[in-house]
């Protein structure tokens, strides 16, 4: 028997039983639609998250302090004070760091900002008056700070679209000239940052910034003028390994350390950061895949045990068959096809089911959430992937009902009832 005939007769063997043809297929194609929308959940994110990575500029490097411990504990990622202004004015001197271009620190803080009667909770950044032009972040209304405000500890605040959304009703020339207060001090609004979205796990709307030197004097102390980071901008991207070498080294000659697996610090590229980030949600995008590919196990046994069921069904035809010459490889064959049949158009559906759901949820996504969650992306290998898996168990799951079907003898098969 030759392949296109033993398809078209495990085809005709599949159509004249539908509706348990159907169902056997439900498992692979609820197994399929679930592989493939949740990678496509995974993706979206990664995309989203390094497309915001991506936006702070491929030559900036950040300093973070290292993690404090309490009780042998680690207490998170730059949780300690280890990092000072000196720190900062020690790596903006061209002398000893060539490849720098510019430094800034930064202080950051929860707070809650209040105008009238409205309230909200915002991080809070202490920067220079560099910050927009290292961030990447245009102006929507008004102006940044300047040197002379950034010197003269002035209460000022640039605020973004989230904060303005919150106190102001969502108009930047509104908030312009505005009182705010923020821990019982008055601050007024000179600027508002223009939106970059709010896709992925970061609100890049929900910030404000004050100047450094008023963050040290009214919010966080200034005495010993501890920072949270530095930010360190390379020349540009082909400088940057060797800025970040230059810093690690500035900082280590700082507290006279010779190995950098007892500083206090760390130094993170955003290549660096970007790639754990991509590592990262390449591993939740693989957990996501595994947790869905469990349903296609699920549906590969299902199929088995209809195929199981058609051989007994069918025990006659196979005896007939094989009374009238064929051979043991025919049978195994057509009731292989008949497996893999089930399985493929089951894959094939799931996509179509996979593809539309996806498309749905980006579609939902994208009108209820204003962009705060990243939409699904379908990935054209997950598609391939998911489609091979289901053949393959189609496969893997015939193969026991199909030899058992082609170790049948003729005698007994035809005598069977």
């Amino acid at each position: 028997m030759s392949v296109q005939e033993a398809l078209r007769v495990a085809l005709a063997a599949l159509t004249a039983n539908r509706l348990r043809s159907a169902l056997s297929m439900l498992g692979i194609l609820i197994g399929v639609a679930a592989v493939i929308l949740l990678v496509a959940v995974g993706n979206g994110a990664s995309i989203s998250i390094s497309s915001q990575v991506q936006q702070l500029g491929s030559n900036l490097i950040v300093i973070f302090p290292a993690n404090q411990q309490s009780g042998g504990v680690s207490q998170g990622f730059g949780t300690a004070r280890t990092l000072t202004a000196e720190d900062a004015q020690a790596l903006d001197d061209p002398s000893n760091a060539p490849d720098v271009f510019a430094v800034m620190p930064v202080t950051t803080v929860e707070v809650t900002m209040q105008h009238q009667e409205q309230n909200w909770v915002t991080t809070l950044s202490g920067a220079t008056e560099d910050y927009a032009q290292m961030q990447n972040r245009d102006m929507s209304a008004g102006w940044f700070f300047t040197d002379t405000e950034v010197r003269s500890s002035a209460k000022v605040v640039v605020l973004g679209q989230t904060v303005v959304d919150n106190l102001f009703g969502g108009d930047p020339a509104a908030a312009i000239g505005q009182s705010v207060k923020i821990q019982r001090q008055s601050f007024r609004v000179t600027g508002v940052l223009a939106s970059k979205g709010t896709g992925g796990l970061i609100n890049q709307d929900n910030v404000a910034v004050i100047p450094i030197t008023t963050s040290w004097n009214y919010l966080v102390g200034g005495r010993r003028k501890n920072i949270s980071s530095i930010l360190v901008q390379a020349n540009d991207a082909d400088t940057v390994e060797a800025a970040q070498q230059e810093a690690t080294q500035i900082l280590l000659e700082r507290r006279k350390l010779s190995d950098i697996s007892e500083a206090d610090f760390q130094v993170l590229s955003q290549q660096s950061l970007l790639q754990q980030v991509r590592q990262i949600t390449g591993v939740l995008t693989i957990f996501l895949g595994a947790i869905a590919a469990i349903s296609l196990i699920v549906g590969g046994i299902g199929i088995m045990n209809i195929m199981l069921v058609t051989v007994t069904e069918r025990t006659r035809e196979i005896g007939i068959r094989k009374a009238i010459g064929a051979k043991r490889r025919d049978v195994l064959l057509q009731f292989l096809i008949e497996s893999m049949s089930l399985a493929g158009v089951g894959g094939l559906l799931g996509i179509v089911a996979g593809v539309g759901l996806s498309a749905l949820a980006a579609s939902v996504i994208g009108s209820l959430s204003s962009g705060s969650l990243p939409p699904p992306v379908v990935s054209i290998p997950s598609v391939v992937l998911a489609f091979g898996v289901s053949v393959g168990i189609g496969l893997f799951f015939g193969i026991y009902p199909a030899n058992r079907a082609a170790r049948l003898r003729p005698i007994e098969a035809l005598r069977y009832e």
